[in-house]
């Protein structure tokens, strides 16, 4: 097993073991061990000195093991977006977009937003005119009754 391979396994493993409830438990009954040996150690800088120190490796350390979880997350459910993209009828220009700037991606939003609104707007004025063609078939045709009627006395 490569280098590589070996610490994705680990910080795998860890990130895993870590967000499970017995993780936290576990952190908990430290924390309290160690509250409860503050009158044994008289409170002194060295029994503090102990929770900084191990709480400042723990949280340097995950720090880096869940940012690799992370990233290996995000560059997955990319890779399968870009693939639903490939195989649907959405538009492969959006694949890769990942790699934009944020202000790349902030002018794409904008440009999506318009279109989207536009197309909303698009498709009010085609409803409304569907209604007013149909409200002047229904007004032709109560017309044309009406004149049939008009024909024939009572």
């Amino acid at each position: 097993m490569t280098g590589t391979k070996a610490f994705t396994a680990f910080a795998s493993a860890v990130a895993r073991a870590a967000g499970r409830p017995s993780a936290f438990a576990v952190c908990i009954v430290v924390i309290l061990a160690w509250a409860v040996s503050g009158p044994i150690f008289r409170y002194s800088d060295t029994w503090q000195l102990i929770i900084n120190t191990g709480t400042t490796i723990v949280t340097f350390l995950m720090v880096f093991l869940i940012q690799n979880t992370q990233n290996r997350d995000g560059a997955a459910i990319q890779a399968k977006l870009d693939e639903l993209i490939r195989a649907s009828a959405a538009q492969n220009r959006f694949i890769g977009i990942e790699s934009l700037t944020e202000e790349e991606l902030a002018e794409l939003r904008a440009r999506r937003v318009e279109r989207s609104q536009a197309g909303a707007l698009d498709g009010a004025w085609a409803a409304a005119e569907k209604a007013e063609e149909h409200a002047d078939r229904r007004a032709r045709e109560a017309a044309q009754r009406a004149s049939g009627l008009a024909s024939y006395p009572d």
